[in-house]
């Protein structure tokens, strides 16, 4: 079984992936709850912490249950990433986690995120330097390479685990690719498969089915399975691919009346957390998912996506418990 650090992990374990605006504690609760075995924060810039700047802030804050929660950061400055070390350590996260893979242009830009890719020696250094700062383990996540003719993904992962990088995740795209196409596993495989790594290995990238998770367990040999999109507005996810590994069945769908009260606790978790305006605004991007394949929804969507009154969206799911109540929800 893979561990990260002391961190003991079942077989296959399922890793809900650092994703901004969707990873906030709301969310990575929801999660846990349905089967999630590591939590990742939304990623947190390196700058925005030293600082002090509210939103990054914001995003440090952890929970007793949602352990073993990892907290991403991720910056091009030596300096700052150092500091930001520290900060983070004070809200004693179990992991804390490099991004080398965001393929955004204003993170890019500034060497950070995948545009490190760029510069290889740069990243085992600062990998390097992070492992000498804290007791905490660091992990990575990153993508294959910049584009298609500077994979070198084998050698990149062997060297961040020579210097101390305690588990690494790697996206099956290229930063060029953006999200477009398909993830490839062959090259994460690769890097599982090389005699000299030792670490736990992750997969991300297209884990969109409980069917995909199973692949990428038993045909690439994976470690476990970072999810991303997949979870959004869908927290049973996790659940679902963890009954199918187990038993090779697929679990019916939830009921709307599942939906609604999920989508209720979100938005109520949300708002307890962040305040209603930001708590109303930031869970808008999940309700398309948690009520999708409803006929003719359009009209109870746009309320919920529209509305800056919290009482307007909760009147909303309120709606659609009641004209909806017979629909049953067919597993994708």
């Amino acid at each position: 079984m893979p561990k990260i650090g002391n961190i003991q992990l079942p077989d296959f374990p399922l890793l809900l992936a650092p994703m901004e605006d969707v990873s906030d504690p709301p969310f990575r609760a929801l999660c846990k709850e349905q089967g999630a075995d590591v939590v990742y924060t939304e990623f947190i810039s390196s700058e925005g912490l030293i600082r002090d700047a509210a939103k990054s802030v914001m995003k440090l804050d952890i929970y007793e249950k949602e352990r073993p929660v990892g907290i991403q950061i991720f910056g091009a400055n030596l300096d700052s990433m150092l500091q930001s070390v520290e900060i983070v350590e004070r809200t004693k996260p179990d992991i804390i986690d490099i991004n080398f893979g965001c393929p955004v242009k204003k993170v890019v830009s500034k060497g950070a995120g995948a545009g490190i890719l760029k510069d290889i020696d740069k990243m085992v250094s600062l990998t390097q330097a992070m492992v000498k700062r804290t007791n905490l383990p660091i992990t990575v996540k990153t993508r294959l390479g910049w584009d298609h003719n500077t994979i070198r993904i084998v050698e990149v992962a062997e060297r961040l685990q020579d210097v101390g990088c305690q588990a690494i995740a790697i996206h099956g795209r290229t930063r060029a690719q953006m999200y477009k196409g398909s993830a490839d596993w062959a090259p994460i495989a690769e890097v599982k498969n090389n005699s000299r790594m030792h670490i736990p290995v992750f997969g991300n990238g297209d884990v969109d089915s409980p069917q995909a998770a199973q692949k990428m367990r038993d045909e690439y040999g994976l470690d476990g399975a970072m999810i991303g999109r997949a979870s959004i507005g869908n927290p049973w996810f996790f659940n679902e691919v963890k009954h199918h590994l187990k038993t090779g069945e697929l679990l019916d769908a939830p009921s709307l009346l599942e939906r609604v009260n999920a989508a209720r606790r979100h938005l109520q978790m949300a708002i307890d957390w962040k305040g209603e305006k930001l708590g109303v605004f930031e869970t808008r991007r999940h309700y398309s998912n948690y009520f999708r394949g409803i006929p003719h929804f359009k009209e109870y969507r746009m309320k919920m996506v529209t509305s800056d009154d919290a009482k307007d969206v909760f009147a909303a799911f309120d709606e659609v418990a009641e004209k909806f109540a017979d629909h049953v929800f067919v597993s994708p």
